[in-house]
Order: C-alpha cells, then sequence, then structure tokens
C-alpha cells in the first residue's frame, strides 16, 4: 500500500515545511552614519538580488552612539544586532572573550591574504580574525591649496605642527568665514579624545608609565593641550568643542576651512565635486609632528563588520560580510560612483590597480596608513597596545571622561591645568579599582 507525504502530513503541515524553505532571514545591521556605510546602503540591491532569502534593516546611528549601543548589546547578549559595525579597539578584546564569531571559514575567492596587514592583524586575536575591514584610515593633512597660495607658503609634504600654527593663522579670513584650521574638539573616546591623543603622542606624551601610571600631569600632556587649545582660538571655529568627524567633513566641503586634519577616507569626500565646493582646491600631507620629535600624529583605524557571537544568523550573516568586504563590491562602487570613491585602506589590490593609482590621494593615505605603529605609538615605552587608543577594556569609559573634561576647556568652561589635574586623578582612580595600579 503506498501512503502519501500528503496524507501522513496533512495539507497544513505542508504548508508550514513550503512556507519555512522559503522564509526571509533578516539581518539588522548597526552602522555608522559616515559617507561610506550611507554609499553601502545605497548599493545593497546587488547583494539582495544574488540573496532574495535575505532582508536588511539598517540601524544607522552617529558615532558615539554607536559604540554606546553595540558595546551595551554585545556585553549584556542582547540579540539586538545581527552584524556590528566595530573597530580596531573593540574587535581584539571582544574576541578574546569570545564575544564574536571567527571569520576563520572565508571562502578562497574572498583571498583574506589580500587585506592588508595592518588592517588584518588589528582585527584579529590570537591570529584569528573576528571583523572583516569595509574600509581603513590613518589620518592626514587635508588643506586648500589655494589659500595655502595665498598665503604665500608652500605645504611640506612632512608639516610639522609649528607650520600647521603658521599656516592656520594666515589663512584664517573671519570676515568670509573661513577658519584656518578645523578639528575635532567634540566629547568621545572615538571622537576629540582620538585627536587629542595622537597630537599629544606627537609632542612626546603619552597615557600610562610602564606601570600604568597616568601621565597627564607631565610636560608633554601640558604642551599638547595648551597647543591645541591656543591654535584653535586663534584660527579654528566657534564651537570647535562640539565638531566631530561630520561636521568638520561639512565645514570644509563649504569651503569653510583652510585645513583640515583628519581621517585619510575623508579624501574622497572633500574632492567629490557633487559634494564639495572646493574639491579642484584639495592638497595632502603626512600627519604632523612637533618639531624635534620623531613622531607625527598618524592613528591607524578601521571600520569593520562583525558577527556577535550567539546569532541565530552566523550563515546569513557572513553571506553579507564577504558581500560588503570584497573586491567586488570595490568594483561595484567603482563602477557606480568611481574609483575615487571606492573604500580605501583595507585591500593590498586596491593599491596596486592601476585604476586607483593615480587617484591624488591614494599614495598619501596609504603611506599614512604605514607609517602608523600601533605597537609603537609613543616616543617614551608604554605598556599598551593602540595609537588613538589604549586595548585594554577600560579605556573607553576612561578616555570618554577624560575628552569631557576636554571638551570644556575647549569651550572656555576649565582651565588647562585644572583638566590636566582631573584626568590624572580620575585615571588612576578608574586605573586602581581594575587592579592595574
Amino acid at each position: 500500500m503506498t501512503i502519501s507525504v500528503r496524507a501522513l502530513l496533512g495539507a497544513s503541515a505542508l504548508c508550514t515545511l513550503a512556507a519555512m524553505a522559503n522564509a526571509e532571514t533578516t539581518l539588522t545591521i548597526a552602522t555608522v552614519n559616515n559617507g561610506d556605510m550611507i554609499r553601502m546602503q545605497g548599493l545593497t540591491d546587488d547583494f539582495t538580488k544574488s540573496h532574495p532569502d535575505i532582508k536588511l534593516n539598517w540601524v544607522t546611528m552617529e558615532e558615539n552612539v554607536l559604540r554606546q549601543r553595540v558595546t551595551t548589546d554585545i556585553t549584556t547578549k542582547g540579540g539586538q544586532f545581527d552584524i556590528m559595525t566595530i573597530g580596531m579597539y573593540e574587535t581584539p578584546i571582544w574576541g578574546k572573550n569570545g564575544w564574536l564569531v571567527p571569520l576563520n571559514d572565508l571562502p578562497a575567492d574572498y583571498d583574506v591574504n589580500d587585506l592588508l596587514p595592518a588592517m588584518r592583524a588589528g582585527l584579529s586575536y590570537d591570529n584569528t580574525l573576528y571583523a572583516a575591514p569595509f574600509y581603513g584610515e590613518s589620518s592626514m593633512v587635508m588643506y586648500r591649496k589655494d589659500l595655502m597660495e595665498k598665503a604665500g607658503l608652500t605645504m611640506p609634504e612632512k608639516p610639522t605642527w609649528e607650520f600647521i600654527r603658521k599656516a592656520a593663522a594666515a589663512m584664517t579670513d573671519r570676515a568670509n568665514d573661513i577658519n584656518g584650521i578645523c578639528l575635532r574638539g567634540k566629547a568621545g573616546w572615538g571622537e576629540g579624545g582620538a585627536f587629542i591623543t595622537v597630537l599629544a603622542n606627537s609632542f612626546g606624551a603619552r597615557w600610562f608609565d610602564e606601570n600604568w601610571n597616568a601621565q597627564f600631569d607631565t610636560p608633554e600632556w601640558k604642551q599638547a593641550l595648551t597647543f591645541f587649545v591656543d591654535m584653535m582660538k586663534e584660527s579654528g571655529p566657534s564651537g570647535y568643542a562640539t565638531n566631530g568627524f561630520n561636521e568638520n567633513l561639512s565645514l570644509f566641503q563649504q569651503g569653510k576651512c583652510g585645513m583640515w586634519i583628519d581621517a585619510t577616507v575623508a579624501a574622497s569626500f572633500v574632492t567629490d565635486p557633487s559634494q564639495s565646493t572646493v574639491a579642484d582646491k584639495v592638497g595632502f600631507a603626512m600627519a604632523p609632528n612637533h618639531e624635534g620629535v620623531d613622531k607625527r600624529a598618524n592613528w591607524l583605524w578601521a571600520w569593520a563588520l562583525a558577527i556577535p557571537a550567539g546569532s541565530q544568523k552566523v550563515d546569513a550573516a557572513k553571506q553579507f560580510i564577504e558581500w560588503a568586504t570584497s573586491k567586488h563590491y570595490i568594483d561595484l562602487v567603482a563602477s557606480k560612483e568611481g574609483w575615487a570613491n571606492v573604500p580605501p585602506g583595507a585591500r593590498t589590490s586596491l593599491y596596486e590597480n592601476p585604476n586607483y593609482k593615480d587617484i591624488p590621494f591614494a599614495k598619501m593615505t596609504l603611506n599614512s596608513i604605514n607609517a602608523a605603529d600601533p605597537l609603537h605609538p609613543t616616543v617614551k615605552p608604554v605598556p599598551y597596545v593602540g595609537i588613538q587608543f589604549v586595548a585594554i577594556p577600560e579605556f573607553a569609559g576612561i578616555a570618554t571622561d577624560v575628552s569631557q573634561e576636554f571638551a570644556s576647556v575647549y569651550a572656555g568652561q576649565e582651565s588647562v591645568d585644572d583638566a590636566l589635574a582631573k584626568a590624572q586623578a580620575m585615571t588612576n582612580d578608574a586605573m586602581s579599582a581594575a587592579g592595574y595600579r
């Protein structure tokens, strides 16, 4: 006797099985509201056409909010996100804690070995990749060539802070709303905190000595912070205490900055005629150093995509990450928006590509990334790895508090001496409580 499957299961069960077979997977992706990530969202039809069973739900946030939300979600096992946009600070710490899914089984055509060594190393723990770089960056000087020429100055390939301050003063034109220089002052360890840290590194300062004692009570920190405040008072925009990456990008694109020292990834946005009023007037130089100090204000960072451990959608999440960080995606952006707008700083092959080699900022970006050394971030020896951050779990909270004190100085609400004294005390207290001292 033959018994049909329909008879055994019943029509309703078969309908359920069919629905399960065709069920959609929705990936919720937490990301930052910068230009490259917004561009990726606009190109995801390319992914969903080849993956019709995967839908994407984007949660796009300002940088400080993103860091807070993803950190809270992963530490509390909230399960709110299937893919997180994180960086070089979080990745090795969270990988070590078992909070991220290893990306050690990416397909051969993804070509993991093509990732720039600095990016692979910074996004790995114990030689295992835990996040794939969407783009990588260092920091560099972006400047108005026309205003520099008008000031009678020539930008060196490797300027000093002293030259930068002189040039900023010469290019400042308050009557025409042109600030000689635009720099981050916004509170947050990855916003203004990152910038003042690399500036301090280039003045010979450091966060900690070899015994984890805070170093804000040193002459190097006082000189660095005083220099920054004085230069911004002379030549910076009003309200710079609340300006971060996006705010300064907007000012530069509007022609309101003579110079901007920030992430190399910004180069494609300031040279894009559809976005920037000064696109044909921009030059590039290495991040500065203080005269007599053999350390430049280069940082090293990648915005990368990672999967929280315990995710129920790992396979789908990996498929999306493979697409978004692939050579194919680079070619896709190039075909839609030109080679100048592809995500930079992640893959070696990009800098060997004849279509990209002559992009005005390509060589300076690569040189800046290669100049950054997270294993030796400061002049004096330190017990930590990281340039614009200290790669310990406690750093984010400590540095956010310190950056808030510094932002008070920038806003004219506190003196340099008082802010450094508070930074010294709060950092040592936190490190003692955490058992480092």
